[in-house]
């Protein structure tokens, strides 16, 4: 398992968590920027396991 993957994931759970808190509080751009941080990470975790297939 690389950085990246790390990294990744780190950032889906963010954005899940801001995106979560954006839907109680009813901010709009709180929700988009917890949807953009993970897309951000899914594209990161894939970069991250596609190396790592290379790897090998």
């Amino acid at each position: 398992m690389n950085k990246d993957r790390i990294v990744g994931s780190a950032k889906q759970v963010k954005g899940a968590v801001e995106e979560t808190a954006g839907k109680l509080l009813g901010d709009a751009k709180l929700v988009a920027d917890g949807k953009a941080d993970r897309v951000e990470g899914k594209v990161q975790n894939l970069v991250g396991s596609t190396r790592d297939a290379l790897k090998k």
